[in-house]
Formats: C-alpha cells, structure tokens, sequence
C-alpha cells in the first residue's frame, strides 16, 4: 500500500542500472513571422537554443533528479555530439555513465524548432544511424553491463531502436538480470515483444502497443482485453500502457486491469513524457511500492514533465505537490463543516475523472495507528475525504468525557496531514448518509473490520468502488490512550 513519505525516503537508496539509446537534444527557439521568399517555408528567427542529454539519458537524468541513483550504459560515436554528451553526463553528481565509442556511427542528435509564441514544434532534425550496432560492439556493451547488475536494485531498458537494445544484448541483460533476482523494466520500441521475454514489465504508448498485439487499443477494456496474450508472449508480470491525454492502463497476470486518468494541467510540451513514466516507475519499484502505488506515481510524473518546456525532469518536491495537491492548503481551507459544500469538491473532482477515497472515525486523539491508515488509504486513491464524527455523535458513541478534543480541533489536526485531502464533519452516528453521497471508488478501515461490518460497504459495492481493510498497528487505542493518561499512566 502506497505511503509517499515512505516512497520519498526510500528512493534516495535506491540504484537504476539503465541501459539504452543516448542522444543529445537541443531545442532552437524563435519567433515565427514571415515566410521564406525562397520557398514556402516558415522563417525561424532564432533567439536562444538549448541543449540536454535525451534519449535513454533523459531517463537516467530524471532517476538522478527524482532523488536516484542511476548507473548508466550507452553508446555514442567519435564526434563533438558524443564528446558533449560524456562531458554533460559526466556533470550529473547522482549518474554514472559507462559510455562504449563506435567511430563508424554518429551520435544520436536530434534538433528541434520551436516557435516561441506559439510552443509549437515547427522542424526537428535527426543525425543519426539507426540501425543495429555490430557484433564487437554488441560484446563490448555486454561485458560493460553485466559486472554493473550486482550494484543494482532494478533494471530498466530504454529502447529508441539506435542500435543499442539488440535482441542479443537485450536476452544476454535480461537474463542475467533474473539470475541474480533483479526485476526489469522495458521501455519497448520493437513490435515484436517476444525479444524482451522475462521483463519484469513492459511499458510501451498506446501506438506502440496496438502495433505489437494488432488491436485497436483504443480504449481501456480494448487494452485490457489484448494484454493477456501481449504478456503470455513477454512472459512478463506486468503491462503498463501510457495513453497520453487520456492516462495510463495497467494490467497484471495476478489482477484487474487499473486505469488512472491523466492530471489535470497545461500541456506545454510530451517530449520525453515516457521516460519520466520509466524512471519513476523503476524507483517506486525498487523502493517497494505496489503496483498500483508504482502507476500513480508515475502518472503524477508525467504530469509535471509534460508542464515543462523540452525533455524535462522532476523533482521530489514538484512529483510531491502532483501527488498532494492540497498539502499547501491550511487546515481550515481543508474542513467542510456538517451541511457544507462538500458537492462542490465532489463536482470538480469528477470532472477531472479522479478516483475518491474515503474513510471515518472520531480520530479523538491522533496516534501512530490513525496515520497508517490515512496514509494507505491516500495510496488507494486521487483524493481522500476523512468523514469525522462531531463531539455529539463522539460522546453518543463514547459516553461521556469523549471526546478529550473539540471537533474544531479533531478537524485540524486530521486538516494538517498532507494524506488527507478534504475532512467533513457528520453529526449521525455512523457515515451512511455522507457514504452515499460521496460514492466513493473506495472506502476504507481498520483490519479490526471485517468487510461486512463495513459501515457502507453495500453502497460503494454497488456503484462499483471497493473496500479496502488496512492491517491495524498493534499498541495503539485511543480508548487506552486516554485511560492511560486519567490513570497517570501516560
């Protein structure tokens, strides 16, 4: 189950080995206003350019800039484009780069128009050879990866189809890769998915993966429909599909298909959108994130690298304010009182097709227990919604002398967390009315429920959401706190 703060602290100890296709990218920049009387071509007037290390390296770039480490291994000619790169990579304080030089090739760059005003790509221009490097240079680019898996924690494989991810180096890593219980990740450009067979898990777009399974892959269940045999043929555990605009699609051999939708924001620029999703995706993973926590996280990536202009990259704290929109917010400006305008939130969240999470309780004193799981339950969803019981219902409940704190202060304490997206208050006691209202995708509580004991658990059912139960941490009780505490125990 999905706790940021864990993630967060995690990340910075783990390892990437990445291995694939480097280029240099430079973005020209201009404004756009007359058309060549040479031709009918568009005349750039070029104000500034702008260059960084793209292709496989904008992967290990955002694994570095996520708070990772990353060991990198790619292939650049005997030219001012590679000598750039080694020397670019070489500046990366979190990248270590084992770079293999074939002077019969030129290295990858890749030059891009843009016109200013209108953050449009007017030209890109390719240098290039893409086709498959030469069997020495396949040797060299294995015996440079496999003594690198050891320091590994995961393996991701960034495919651009330069030359480097050759079936031969790719079986050679993939295998090796499994001897020694690393799981891989593939970011796929090949049709043929079998060549990657004994990935951990394959990412490709949407375009790239109807290509591969010959499926119109035009809609989630289309998706998830074709994946089945798409896996079969990887023998992978795992298939994640990035569907731009309209979000992510994964799908696993021992689960349901899971979509989430795209994050709400400007789209400034895609360039390099998948690699932000691999790197992400390959650090969550390794720092123990389950699937579903692993595909949010990347979602939310993805979402900050396509506001930036270029192939950009993403810090912990931007993926933190994706993720915990509203941990900014003061607590009051978090707290719906009984009767509030809690429909409004409801509307703009729906809109955005965002996944609503909810659970309750008098939360009369916070304990280490509440915290897990508030912050299980923000893992399982877009949004979380605490529905809090007022002092009248609390002491209906809990006889008198309860609760120890205000309702005013129950609410902000619960208002402060970053998990907790929206807290409302509900005088009955038990949630049923504010259940139903809210429906949501899925309601959450304590392992010390059984689902049928579930105060709503029939109405979220109903509409489709399920009930998720949250391993309760031994040694905390609200009731034993306070009787500890009137007995002088504390």
């Amino acid at each position: 189950m999905f706790d940021f703060e864990s993630l967060c602290h995690a990340i910075p100890r783990q390892t990437v080995l990445c291995v694939g296709d480097l280029m240099l990218d430079e973005f020209v920049y201009g404004e756009v206003s007359r058309i060549s009387p040479e031709a009918p071509a568009p005349v750039i007037a070029v104000q500034r350019s702008e260059t960084s290390i793209g292709g496989a390296g904008n992967v290990a770039r955002n694994i570095a800039s996520l708070g990772g480490r990353c060991i990198f291994v790619g292939l650049i000619g005997e030219d001012a484009a590679g000598a750039q790169l080694k020397a670019q990579l070489a500046q990366q304080s979190r990248i270590e780069s084992v770079l293999v030089c074939d002077p019969s090739r030129p290295t990858t760059r890749k030059v891009r128009f843009v016109s200013e005003h209108f953050s449009t790509h007017m030209l890109r221009a390719d240098w290039e050879l893409a086709q498959p490097a030469s069997a020495d240079i396949e040797q060299e680019l294995i015996d440079a990866v496999i003594p690198l898996l050891p320091r590994a924690d995961i393996v991701l494989l960034s495919d651009y189809a330069k030359g480097v991810l050759t079936a031969r180096v790719i079986r050679n890593v993939i295998d090796a890769a499994r001897k020694l219980g690393k799981r891989v990740i593939v970011d796929p450009k090949s049709a043929n998915f079998a060549i990657y067979r004994g990935a951990t898990l394959l990412t490709p777009n949407r375009k790239e993966f109807a290509e591969a399974t010959r499926s119109r892959a035009d809609s989630d269940n289309s998706i998830a429909e074709a994946a089945p045999d798409a896996m079969h043929l990887a023998d992978c555990e795992a298939m994640l599909v990035t569907q731009g605009e309209h979000g992510m699609t994964l799908v696993t051999r021992k689960g349901a298909a899971i979509h989430v939708p795209a994050l709400p924001v400007k789209v400034r620029d895609v360039s390099g959108a998948g690699d932000t999703v691999a790197a992400a995706l390959a650090l969550a993973l390794a720092a123990g994130a389950d699937w579903e926590a692993a595909l949010r996280t990347a979602n939310a990536a993805a979402a900050v690298a396509v506001s930036k202009k270029g192939t950009a990259t993403v810090t912990p704290a931007e993926l933190r304010r994706k993720i915990l929109p509203t941990a900014s917010l003061a607590a009051e400006e978090k707290i719906v009182a009984s009767g509030g305008d809690l429909e409004s939130h409801l509307l703009q969240w729906r809109r955005q097709d965002l996944r609503i999470g909810f659970t309750n309780g008098c939360f009369d004193i916070l304990h280490p227990g509440h915290v897990k799981v508030l912050t299980a339950a923000r893992g399982a969803c877009d949004r979380l919604i605490v529905g809090l019981n007022c002092d009248a219902s609390v002491r209906r409940l809990k006889g008198e002398g309860r609760p120890v704190q205000d309702e005013r202060a129950r609410a902000e304490v619960l208002a402060a967390l970053e998990a907790v997206d929206l807290v409302v208050l509900f005088e009955e006691d038990t949630p049923i009315k504010l259940i139903a209202q809210v429906r949501p995708s899925v309601l959450v509580k304590g392992g010390d429920y059984a689902r049928e004991q579930v105060v709503g658990h029939e109405i979220v059912e109903a509409n489709g959401g399920a009930v998720m139960l949250v391993d309760i941490l031994a040694g905390f009780s609200t009731t034993s706190l306070v009787q500890r505490a009137r007995e002088g125990k504390a």
